[in-house]
């Protein structure tokens, strides 16, 4: 990764909705375009994201998605209304930001959620996509979301069920993402705290054997963000992201003729590889990197595909 790197130019975008949503641009303003689309959702953006990228050679633009980072209102409110806050309008936000920017056609990089939302965006706005480098590929199916918050419970019993007990009936099918949407609304703020701290500590436990127990990706970070995320996370999937079962997939044919590079690490629990092996088969032109040792988090060879990628493109 280079060195860090600072914005040249920051702002905040009306969306609509009472929403205002945090942009910044760096690199060079006259290098190729590309927009950073973060994961969750609900995480932010972070200024490690920026340094995946060559600054004499992009304007890389980043944003905090509604109810994150610096984006306003925040969804650590309580009083929050998250009505307008589904996967279609971050769309919608992303293609304004372009119009805001002057950007013609941008390349598209993310990983997690993140390349969910991205996929949306370009399946929808193909023309105004160059290219496209995903890490950690998800597409955000009601069965990717099942084994994330159930599946994967058959490798860490005593922490899934220690999730699952704050959803009674997650035993029976009930469904759980719902059940931790209904507590991080509830009026009582000591039980939205723990809500986020189960949530939190279930998601640290996915990410333990990338870890090796010496950090917290989701327990660490800063109490508002930290309930941002958790609100978000069980908003978005509850409602399956608004998107129709498998969409994405069905729909990949029209992201032909966009040149894409999927990063992916044989070892991820959360995600596991066959989602990536589906959209490479489903997406002619699109190049898949199994990195052998890597998990959700990726680490540093992933990191390494990613720039590798990036700097390929570069020039296109």
């Amino acid at each position: 990764m280079r060195p860090a790197l600072e914005p040249y130019e920051t702002g905040m975008l009306d969306v609509g909705d009472g929403n205002r949503v945090y942009w910044e641009t760096c690199g060079n303003p006259q290098g190729k375009p590309a927009l950073v689309v973060h994961g969750g959702p609900g995480s932010g953006c972070r200024p490690t994201m920026r340094r995946h990228f060559d600054p004499d050679r992009y304007r890389v633009v980043l944003f905090d998605q509604r109810g994150c980072g610096r984006s306003t209102p925040h969804a650590s409110d309580p009083a929050t209304d998250l009505r307008h806050n589904t996967t279609w309008h971050l769309v919608a936000d992303m293609e304004r930001l372009r119009g805001h920017l002057g950007i013609d056609r941008w390349l598209l990089h993310g990983g997690s959620w993140g390349s969910t939302l991205l996929l949306a965006y370009a399946e929808r706005h193909p023309e105004r996509v160059s290219e496209i480098v995903i890490s950690s590929v998800t597409t955000t199916r009601r069965s990717e979301i099942d084994w994330l918050y159930r599946g994967v419970g058959r490798f860490f019993p005593e922490q899934w069920e220690q999730f699952a007990a704050s959803a009674p009936g997650a035993r029976t099918g009930v469904d759980i993402a719902a059940a931790y949407a209904r507590l991080t609304e509830h009026p009582d703020a000591a039980v939205r705290e723990r809500a986020t701290a189960d949530w939190c500590a279930w998601e640290d436990a996915v990410l333990s054997g990338e870890t090796k127990g010496a950090a917290n990706p989701y327990g660490a970070r800063p109490p508002a963000a930290r309930l941002a995320l958790v609100r978000l996370c069980a908003h978005y999937f509850s409602h399956g992201a608004w998107l129709d079962e498998g969409v994405l997939l069905r729909e990949a044919n029209r992201l032909d003729g966009i040149p894409g590079v999927l990063v992916h690490g044989r070892l991820d629990m959360g995600g596991p590889l066959d989602t990536a092996w589906e959209l490479h088969r489903a997406w002619r032109g699109s190049e898949l990197i199994v990195v052998e040792d890597a998990g959700h988090l990726g680490g540093a060879a992933a990191r390494g595909h990613v720039v590798r990628a990036l700097d390929a493109f570069a020039g296109m």
